[in-house]
């Protein structure tokens, strides 16, 4: 082992470094210094280069500055520091580094920094100058990039090794300026009512609302000269279509035509709440139904104008007259009676009175000097939203504010959407749509609900702000909804526990307690038939019907479980989805479906049941429910006897009441079941042991025949006048008890 020499270093005036070769340590300077252990020869080669120091020194280097004499020990051993005279004097023996360390990190001064700070903030948080931060930046890796004071450190360990290498410490901790910088981020809202004078007229947004199979898509066909009705499953209206007519004298129209089924509330609502003018289609031969009174409701709620439309006049049992007493008798005052709604006879099939219906929605839209605010951001509301397998998320607005273009950024409930392009109800691209337009829009992240609020922003980046504030809204209310079921189950716990601790103090200590292993609490697994299911339909409004209808769903025979729904074509997803659950896949008016979809479905033996009319899904629903209802037991009537007397027989050494009867109803059969009927009272339930007539056992008894009948029971006693049923039990399916309401 080498002996530890010790060098004596000179004042040094300028910044020396210290290199570590060999594990021996040396220094550098320009003044004059005595080298003392083995490297002298290879120092005094390299003392030449010690003036240009960035050719002899490494990037990873430590930096010293050096302002006084100080004694290094050149020895590779302990690497201790050397005792001095103080030291001998008190008698304190060499220190090592490593223990030296452990005693000062106590001392050490200790800062917060944070992830991309600066390098002036960092050298602000030491309390150092900026020469001092890039002279250690010399010697930690990784730190070339920030050579700037501005610059931020985007790598935290080269902040804690600048640190560290100043002889610091540092905690982590959040930039203190995040708080003060922080901008409360609003929701998107509607702008203020436009003044009058920045407005311009727009043409009217008509509904057309009725009772089912009443006309009313037929007269918007014969408006249109078109043939939607024929494209229709079942000759019913299951979506809500708007359509913009242009007119023989060259005015704009949007009408939207809704569902009349019972099953589409919801879309006939949305109809009602953004339109302009309700056009009530009534049947002359019908009259007023359900649908048509609900549409009068929400009409009324709305507080929109309505014009009656009394259809199928052409029909020979039509009766305008009745049609519009019912009308009266419901709260719609006729012009006739005194009233303001005005009322038209038209006939869509044969195109009669549909001029003067058209002159009485102008009239009626003259009158409400319709005009709307065509400039700003964009105001509009969702009607229907589906999934094309092609162009993506799609949806159709009606623009209700502003004018669209493409290219703008819309924000509906959550979700949020940048414009690609644009269609008009024909299907052809338009480049804008102002008020009054139905567009249907391409450029969906995520699915508008319908119904959904559509508002305009200015930039993608406050879009993605108005979408997470209104998701943290609803995580909000879902916590507290979840906090107030987890109080109950706390609430309920706590009687539980309460309950076992008087039972507790009642029994004593060691009585109670629990000797061996403690049960695992048993789950409590329901005996109850189940069946799972997963709808997929075309478009939002649809599905949204027909969980409505799934909703109205209380039997307690069965267990109806939906594991998933959404709108689009089936996937692979879905099928996978379905396997463990064993559930039947609904699809509603989808169309098409990929070839490997159903040969997924066909191996992992998934059944897929496709339908286009909604109460025919229900109809299937039903019939799968009731398949896994067990039989029931149901009582069928054979014949019934009079018991004219009671006979004592012997039989050995036991005497055996027989009962003498007459069969007065159907027949009488040995192997079934009989009923002993007392007043109103069954005094006896069971099998007959004997059926004999005269001296014959027989099998059956006719109607009028008399008979002597013993029952199993050898204590029963017969008294005349009662009577014997007979009957057999039979299983019988049962039925759901649950009305979906049409």
């Amino acid at each position: 082992m080498a002996t530890s020499t010790a060098c004596r270093i000179s004042p040094i005036y300028r910044l020396s470094r210290i290199l570590p070769v060999n594990r021996q340590i040396f220094i550098l300077h320009q003044e004059n210094v005595s080298y003392c252990g083995p490297r002298t020869t290879f120092l005094g080669n390299i003392y030449r280069y010690s003036s240009n120091r960035t050719n002899i020194l490494a990037s990873n280097r430590s930096v010293i500055l050096v302002k006084h004499s100080c004694n290094f020990s050149t020895t590779a051993t302990c690497l201790k520091q050397r005792r001095t005279h103080d030291d001998k004097k008190r008698g304190l023996g060499p220190i090592s580094l490593q223990s030296q360390k452990m005693l000062n990190k106590a001392d050490m001064k200790v800062i917060k920094v944070w992830r991309n700070m600066s390098v002036l903030q960092l050298a602000d948080a030491m309390n150092k100058d900026l020469d001092h931060i890039f002279e250690v930046m010399i010697y930690v890796d990784n730190s070339a990039d920030y050579d700037e004071p501005w610059k931020c450190i985007d790598n935290i360990k080269v902040i804690q090794e600048i640190v560290k290498k100043s002889g610091m410490r540092c905690i982590i901790a959040s930039e203190p300026t995040s708080q003060t910088t922080h901008k409360e981020i609003k929701d998107a809202e509607k702008r203020p009512p436009a003044k009058l004078r920045d407005c311009v007229p727009r043409h009217p947004v008509v509904t057309i609302m009725g009772h089912v199979d009443h006309g009313k898509t037929t007269l918007l066909d014969s408006l249109r000269h078109t043939r939607v009705v024929d494209g229709e499953f079942g000759g019913i209206t299951q979506h809500i279509g708007a359509f913009e007519v242009c007119l023989d004298n060259g005015e704009m129209i949007t009408f939207l035509d809704t569902p009349g089924h019972a099953a589409f509330t919801a879309m006939r609502s949305r109809g009602a709440h953004v339109t302009d003018i309700v056009v009530l289609v009534v049947a002359a031969d019908d009259g007023v139904m359900e649908q048509t009174k609900e549409s009068i409701r929400l009409a009324n709620e709305a507080k929109v104008p309505i014009i009656v439309a009394i259809n199928k006049v052409d029909k020979p049992e039509a009766d305008i007259e009745r049609t519009k007493s019912m009308l009266i008798a419901h709260g719609l005052v006729l012009e006739e009676a005194g009233g303001d709604v005005q009322s038209v006879a038209v006939s869509a099939l044969k195109g009669t009175g549909l001029q003067e219906l058209i002159e009485t929605i102008n009239t009626q839209a003259t009158l409400l000097d319709l005009k709307a605010d065509a400039k700003g951001l964009v105001e509009a509301t969702v009607i229907e939203s589906k999934t094309d397998p092609y162009r993506g998320k799609l949806s159709t607005a009606i623009i209700q504010r502003g004018t669209l273009r493409k290219g703008s950024y819309l924000v509906a409930g959550t979700a949020w959407a940048k414009v690609r392009s644009m269609f008009d109800d024909q299907g052809k691209p338009i480049q804008q749509a102002p008020p009054s337009t139905p567009v249907e829009i391409v450029g969906w992240k995520d699915l508008p609900s319908a119904g959904d609020e559509i508002l305009e922003v200015e930039t993608e980046r406050r879009a993605h702000e108005v979408i997470q504030l209104r998701q943290s809204r609803k995580e909000t209310e879902k916590l507290k909804e979840d906090y107030v079921v987890i109080q109950q189950k706390v609430e309920e716990h706590l009687k539980e526990y309460k309950v076992q601790l008087e039972e507790k103090k009642r029994m004593g200590k060691m009585r109670y307690k629990i000797r061996g292993i403690r049960p695992k609490a048993s789950e409590e697994k329901s005996t109850q038939p189940k069946l799972s299911i997963i709808i997929k339909g075309d478009v939002d409004g649809s599905v949204e019907a027909l969980l409505d209808v799934l909703d109205s769903y209380q039997s307690t025979n069965c267990i109806l479980d939906l594991i998933h729904y959404g709108v689009g074509p089936i996937t692979e997803s879905d099928i996978k989805l379905a396997e463990p659950f064993n559930a039947i896949v609904y699809a509603f008016n989808i169309g098409v479906m990929q070839p490997s979809v159903r040969q997924l479905a066909k191996t992992h033996k998934v059944p897929i049941k496709e339908h286009n009319i909604i109460y025919r899904l229900f109809d299937d629903l039903r019939a799968e429910l009731e398949k896994l209802l067990p039989p029931t037991e149901a009582e069928e009537f054979l014949g019934e006897a009079n018991v004219l007397q009671e006979f004592i027989v012997t039989e050995g050494k036991h005497k055996l009441p027989v009962a003498g009867c007459r069969c007065v109803k159907g027949v009488l059969k040995k192997n079934a079941f009989f009923r002993l009927v007392r007043g109103e009272d069954a005094i006896y339930e069971g099998r007959a042991a004997s059926m004999k007539h005269l001296k014959s056992e027989v099998d059956t008894i006719k109607k009028d025949v008399e008979c002597g009948i013993r029952l199993d029971s050898p204590t029963l006693q017969f008294q005349p006048g009662d009577k014997l049923v007979c009957y057999e039990m039979k299983q019988v399916p049962q039925t759901i008890d649950w009305d979906p309401g049409f």
